[in-house]
């Protein structure tokens, strides 16, 4: 492991110069003090974990020093907000510091979300908040730990710094860790702009540094974009399938690496409901749970369109053509392990169908039911959890039905096998909520306690029974909104 003061960088997306992002330091926090940290995070810098303790720490992460070889960059990006094509956004509190080479020869973008104004604020003061910076350093290492493709999160470093939201707040900022933070949108804002050459310049930079295999194919952009479709299907199957609920799901918030991006307003379903709305700002609904394979869908398409400078059109239809049945196929293959099938049959869709729309009429705990599903013999596992639902005779004929699809397969390493797949632990609105009530009084153990139980998602965990249980009715009810 290195010391904080021997990273080593090799700053690729910098040295493509001025055009596609702009130099700036970020703004010093005032007394910045360490919140949470994720030592396995930071192991993918090489950093043990006791470098986090240490005062220099706060301090760079905190904007009060930075590496000789860092070079600090707000990156110039537009997208699709709500469906609206909005000309010029970029890093308007976010920098990339830097990017890390470690020692397993991976490089790892440093990116410090709240580090204050750039050219791209648009007027805004550059920060983030406690808050939000907890609940995306939480998410953002729960989704990792249940096997869902996201940015990582090392640390959030708080301060006594005064941010004015709807009242006053602290500011803070998340260190987020990826191999790129290029979105969709970045190459959107070249297509609109034309500006052909920025556009091949990032084209390039992105095919050779992340997805050097697509070089060996005749057409090396078309394989590129069709890995990035086939990407995205499997991760928002993955997002379906553990009901996580993005809440803004904009071109600019997508990544070209097909992992969950850009924290905002973000939800896993309490009970399953399929039209589950997270974001309070999102009106019509546009990301709701249920929205969010045709969204994904759309913004590939929106991409396709700024590829076509580069890519013929013929060729993107037919990638484009790719999403959907890739995404069923991820989607049933995890729904039936969720279940506990060790084989595909063709009615399975239909049984898994049956039981979310039994699921949506009775307010049924999306997770816990897989999990208890699993915990004991199927028989007894559905007698108990038959007194969580509404519609009694349907869903006794669904229980015979599901008897009757796993009676010929081997389940013998049933509850291990369940288990592997169905979190007892995730993070929960009202849960994160009271870990952040707790920090902006001060006190950090809640959020490193709730940080190391979801690090563990599928195994139970001694103590920890009350993180397992179904919210309050307060809790199903808070409102998110993007304000950070």
């Amino acid at each position: 492991m290195n010391a904080l003061d021997e990273l080593t960088f090799d700053n690729r997306f910098a040295r493509l110069g001025d055009v596609l992002s702009t130099h700036i330091l970020p703004q010093p926090l005032d007394a910045p003090r360490l919140v949470v940290a994720s030592d396995a995070a930071l192991a993918l810098l090489d950093l043990d974990a006791a470098q986090a303790e240490l005062p220099l720490f706060a301090e760079i992460f905190g904007g009060h020093k930075l590496w000789a070889d860092a070079e600090p960059r707000a990156m110039v990006y537009s997208g699709h907000q709500f469906g609206h094509y909005n000309p010029q956004l970029g890093d308007g509190r976010g920098l990339l510091l830097g990017e890390v080479y470690n020692d397993a020869g991976e490089h790892w973008d440093l990116h410090l979300k709240g580090a204050g104004q750039t050219p791209y604020s648009r007027g805004a003061d550059g920060r983030a908040v406690l808050r939000s910076s907890i609940r995306e350093f939480l998410a953002s290492e729960a989704l990792h730990a249940l096997g869902i493709p996201s940015t990582r999160a090392a640390c959030v470093i708080g301060s006594d710094t005064p941010v004015w939201r709807e009242k006053q707040e602290r500011g803070a900022t998340v260190l987020r860790l990826s191999p790129s933070h290029v979105r969709f949108g970045s190459f959107e804002f070249f297509y609109y702009t034309r500006q052909p050459e920025a556009q091949k310049t990032l084209a390039d930079h992105v095919l050779n540094a992340h997805y050097p295999e697509c070089l060996e194919q005749p057409q090396p952009f078309l394989a590129m974009f069709r890995t990035i479709v086939e990407r995205n299907a499997e991760l928002i199957a993955k997002w379906q399938a553990y009901g996580f609920c993005h809440g803004v799901m904009n071109t600019d918030n997508m990544s070209i690496l097909g992992i969950t991006f850009d924290f905002g307003p973000f939800a896993f379903l309490d009970d399953f409901d399929a039209n589950f709305i997270c974001n309070h700002s999102d009106h019509e609904g546009r990301y709701a749970f249920s929205n969010q394979v045709p969204i994904a869908h759309w913004n590939l398409s929106a991409l396709a369109q700024a590829l076509t400078p580069l890519i013929e059109v013929d060729g993107l239809r037919e990638a484009l053509a790719l999403f959907l049945p890739l995404y069923q196929a991820h989607y049933q293959d995890l729904m039936r392990r969720r279940l506990g099938f060790v084989s595909a049959q063709e009615d399975d869709l239909a049984l898994v169908e049956r039981l979310l729309t039994l699921m949506q009429h009775g307010g049924v705990d999306y997770n816990l039911f897989f999990r208890r599903l699993g915990e004991q013999p199927a028989e007894q596992a559905l007698q108990k959890l038959r007194d969580d639902f509404i519609d009694l005779a349907g869903f006794d004929q669904w229980g015979q039905d599901y008897l009757a699809r796993i009676a010929n397969e081997d389940n013998t390493e049933r509850t291990a096998r369940m288990n592997g797949v169905n979190p007892l632990y995730v993070l929960r609105n009202y849960l994160a909520q009271k870990a952040i009530d707790r920090a902006e009084e001060g006190d950090y153990e809640e959020v490193r306690r709730l940080h190391r139980v979801l690090t563990r998602p599928f195994e139970q965990q001694g103590g920890m029974e009350a993180y397992a249980q179904r919210p309050p009715e307060w809790g199903k009810h808070l409102e998110i909104s993007c304000s950070s």
